[in-house]
C-alpha cells in the first residue's frame, strides 16, 4: 500500500516553485483543471515518468521558495512527474537539507565537524542558539562539514523566497541571469537528450551568506541583517602559495578573474581541449593513460583505464558525471577550484566527453557550495554562447552540454553509484557491483565518472605532454597532489605539491603550530598518525605502506589543546547521521560504534577495555561486510587513534 497525503494542496507559491521548473501541468492528471478530454483519456504519464531525474530539483525548487516542503507540495510533484507519494517521501526525507516539516524562512547552518569543531563550533553554536530565539524567525541547525575548513569555525545563512544573492562578489555582465537560474541547473536541452527535456522555467530565487570564520555577532547578523552580510573573501584567499611559478593545478586562482572567458583563454584556457580535437579520442586517452592519472578521490583508480572501458561500450548514449559533492570532512580543494578556476573544469569536462563518447555531462555540485553554484552556471551559459559547449564544440562538429545538479546535503551521495540515484530522482543509495558503472552507470547507460581535481588533471597532461606529466611526483603516484590543510596550523587552505613530499614538507609550509598531538590524513575516513611519523611520504604507497591512507588529500593537525576523544565521538556522531541505512552492517555498526565512544568518553584503562574489544568487534563486522566505502571505513580513524595515539589509555 503506498502513501498517501490526504487532502493536502500545494498553495499557490508551491505551485509556481514547481510549474516554473516544470512548465504549466497539461491535464488534470499533472494537476490542471479538468477538461473534458481528460475524461476521455488519460496523457502524459510515459513521459512524466521519463522527467522522474527532474524529482530533486523539484524538491529544490520548493526548498528555495517556501523554506520547506508541504505534503501539498510534495502530492503535487508527484502528481507531475508519477511519482509514487511514498517514494517521493523517501527523497524528500534523505537529504540533511530538505525539511518536510514547517520551518522559518530563514535556516542558519553552523558547521559542527571536525575543523570546527576544534575551533569552538559547539560554544559558537550555544552562543547563537541563546540569542537567536524562537521570535527571530530563524532556525539553527547543526551541520557537517560545510567545505570552509580553512576558515573555521564556519556557517552558512540560507534564507528561502530572496532575490537577492548575499555574499557572492559580482560576476560581470551575465551574473543576474546566471545567478537566478534553474536550480537543477541550465535550462538547454542538450543534443540527443530526452531526459532534459521539460525544464523550462528559471527557479532560484533563495538567498545565501557564508560567515567564516564566524563569531556569534557575525552568524546573528549574517542571519538577521541581510543587508550588511560580509561579502565572502575571493577563493585565492584559500591558496597560500597564490602566485608561485610551480603551481600547476593553481596557477590561474587569483591571477585569473574567474567571470571571464577571455582572460581564461588569455592564460592559456582551451589550448588543451584544442590538442584534443587534433589527437581523437583515443589517443587522447592513451595520453591520459600514459600520464599515469589516477583518481584524486581517494580510491585511485587508473583514470585511462576508466575511460578506455567506457568509450570502447556499445550501448549508447554514454555520459560524463563529474562528481563535485565533496563532502568529506576537511575537504574544500575542488570548492576551490569551482570558484577560482571555473572555465578549467567546464573545458575539462568537455575533453573527458569528448575521449568517451559522451554527448552529455552532469556536474553534481555540493548543495552547501553557493558561490561555485553562481561561478558554474555563469561560465556554462558564457561556454554555451561561445560555441565551446553546444551542438557544434569549437567548429570541430561534435556535441556536448552540460548541466548542473545540486546535491542537497549527504555524505554518501559522493559515492559514484549513489550519485547516480540520485540524479536519477531516487535516493541516494549505493548500487551492488557488477554491474560496473562503465557498462551500466547514469540512466542504466555506460557512465564515466570522475571528481574536480582528477579532470583539472587532464589539461595539463594534454598542454604539457603525458611524458613531462607522468616526470612530476613520483613514478607509481604522478603528477601534482592538491592537499587541504587545516586545524591546528597558521596558515590553512589547499597547497599543490608533487607526489612524494613528506607530510612534514608540508605541515611546515602551512606552519603547524608547538605541541602537536596528531594529524589526521584523509579525513573521518583516513587514519591518524603521530607527530613522530611526519616524514611518511605524501603518495598512495607511501601512507599505505605506512598503514594509513591518503585519501583524498585531507590534513588536520591538531594539537594538545584537542580533546581527542570528543573529535572520535565527533567522527562517529558523523557517520552514524551519513549512513545511508541500506546495509545492516553499517545502519547498526555505526550506531554501536557511537554507543560505545559516549560510554567510554571519559574512561581510560581497565574501564575501557571491554568496551573497546567491542569496537574492534564492530569495526570488523562494518569493514567487512558493508555494501560501500562509507561503512567499510567508518571504523578507520577511531582504530587508528586507539592503535597509534593510545588515545584511551
Amino acid at each position: 500500500m503506498d502513501l498517501r497525503f490526504g487532502d493536502s494542496k500545494p498553495t499557490d507559491e508551491e505551485r509556481a516553485a514547481v510549474d516554473a521548473l516544470l512548465g504549466p501541468p497539461e491535464s488534470s492528471w499533472e494537476g490542471a483543471d479538468r477538461s473534458d478530454a481528460d475524461l476521455r483519456w488519460a496523457r502524459g504519464g510515459r513521459e512524466a515518468r521519463d522527467r522522474r531525474d527532474q524529482l530533486l530539483p523539484a524538491l529544490h525548487a520548493l526548498n528555495d521558495r517556501v523554506g520547506w516542503i508541504s505534503e501539498g507540495a510534495l502530492d503535487y510533484v508527484c502528481r507531475r512527474l508519477t511519482v509514487p507519494p511514498a517514494e517521493a517521501y523517501g527523497v524528500a526525507t534523505f537529504y540533511a537539507m530538505f525539511s518536510v516539516r514547517p520551518r522559518p524562512a530563514t535556516v542558519l547552518h553552523v558547521c559542527t565537524d571536525l575543523a570546527c569543531t576544534a575551533a569552538g563550533a559547539s560554544e559558537l553554536c550555544a552562543a547563537v542558539e541563546t540569542r537567536l530565539g524562537p521570535q527571530s524567525g530563524v532556525k539553527v541547525e547543526r551541520s557537517p562539514c560545510l567545505g570552509l575548513c580553512e576558515r573555521a569555525p564556519a556557517c552558512l545563512v540560507i534564507r528561502a523566497g530572496e532575490s537577492a544573492r548575499l555574499g557572492v562578489p559580482p560576476l560581470g555582465e551575465l551574473e543576474d541571469e546566471a545567478v537566478q537560474a534553474e536550480c537543477g541547473g541550465p535550462g538547454a536541452a542538450a543534443p540527443g537528450d530526452g531526459k532534459a527535456k521539460g525544464r523550462r522555467g528559471r527557479n532560484t530565487l533563495h538567498a545565501t551568506a557564508v560567515c567564516a570564520p564566524a563569531t556569534p555577532d557575525g552568524a546573528v547578523q549574517a542571519a538577521t541583517s541581510p543587508e550588511t552580510a560580509p561579502t565572502e573573501p575571493a577563493p585565492e584567499t584559500a591558496v597560500p602559495q597564490t602566485g608561485a611559478p610551480t603551481l600547476t593545478l593553481l596557477h590561474r586562482v587569483g591571477t585569473v578573474d574567474p567571470a571571464s572567458l577571455d582572460d581564461y583563454r588569455a592564460h592559456g584556457g582551451y589550448t588543451a581541449l584544442r590538442r584534443a580535437f587534433a589527437l581523437g579520442p583515443a589517443a587522447v586517452i592513451r595520453e591520459v593513460t600514459d600520464a599515469g592519472l589516477v583518481g584524486r578521490g581517494g580510491a585511485a583508480f587508473p583514470t585511462g583505464r576508466k575511460w578506455q572501458a567506457t568509450a570502447a561500450q556499445p550501448d549508447h548514449p554514454h555520459y560524463l558525471v563529474c562528481n563535485a559533492d565533496e563532502s568529506e570532512p576537511g575537504t574544500f580543494k575542488d570548492r576551490v577550484l569551482m570558484e577560482g578556476d571555473p572555465y578549467a573544469l567546464v573545458e575539462a569536462m568537455t575533453i573527458a566527453a569528448y575521449a568517451t563518447g559522451a554527448h552529455r555531462g552532469h556536474l553534481y555540485l555540493r548543495g552547501e557550495y553557493p558561490r561555485a553554484l553562481a561561478r558554474l552556471t555563469h561560465a556554462i551559459e558564457q561556454a554555451r554562447t561561445r560555441g565551446l559547449l553546444g551542438d557544434d564544440v569549437l567548429g570541430q562538429g561534435y556535441a556536448f552540454d552540460i548541466e548542473i545538479r545540486r546535491g542537497a546535503g549527504a555524505y554518501i551521495c559522493g559515492e559514484e553509484t549513489a550519485l547516480f540515484n540520485s540524479i536519477e530522482g531516487h535516493r541516494g543509495e549505493p548500487r551492488s557491483k557488477p554491474p560496473f558503472p562503465v557498462e551500466k552507470g547514469l540512466f542504466g547507460k555506460p557512465t564515466v565518472e570522475n571528481n574536480v581535481e582528477t579532470l583539472v588533471n587532464v589539461l595539463p597532461i594534454l598542454t604539457m605532454g603525458a611524458e613531462a606529466y607522468a616526470a612530476i611526483g613520483t613514478p607509481t603516484s604522478t603528477g601534482p597532489k592538491l592537499f587541504c590543510v587545516s586545524g591546528s596550523v597558521a596558515r590553512p587552505g589547499v597547497y599543490e605539491l608533487p607526489f612524494g613530499a613528506t607530510l612534514g614538507e608540508l605541515l611546515a609550509l602551512a606552519g603547524v603550530r608547538d605541541n602537536l598531538r596528531a594529524v589526521l590524513l584523509g579525513g573521518a575516513a583516513g587514519g591518524f598518525v603521530r607527530p613522530d611519523e611526519l616524514d611518511i611520504p605524501l603518495t598512495f604507497e607511501g601512507t599505505r605502506e605506512a598503514g594509513t591512507t591518503l585519501g583524498s588529500g585531507v590534513v588536520m593537525a591538531f594539537d594538545d589543546t584537542v580533546p581527542l576523544p570528543r573529535l572520535l565521538l565527533r567522527i562517529a556522531e558523523f557517520f552514524r547521521d551519513e549512513s545511508c541505512g541500506q546495509c545492516v552492517p553499517c545502519r547498526v555498526g555505526t550506531v554501536r560504534q557511537e554507543e560505545a565512544l559516549h560510554r567510554i568518553a571519559d574512561r581510560t584503562g581497565a574501564a575501557a577495555a571491554d568496551d573497546i574489544a567491542l569496537l574492534r568487534e564492530v569495526g570488523r563486522a562494518t569493514r567487512d561486510a558493508s555494501i560501500c566505502g562509507l561503512g567499510q571505513t567508518a571504523w578507520n580513524a577511531v582504530e587508528s587513534a586507539i592503535d597509534r595515539l593510545g588515545a584511551y589509555e
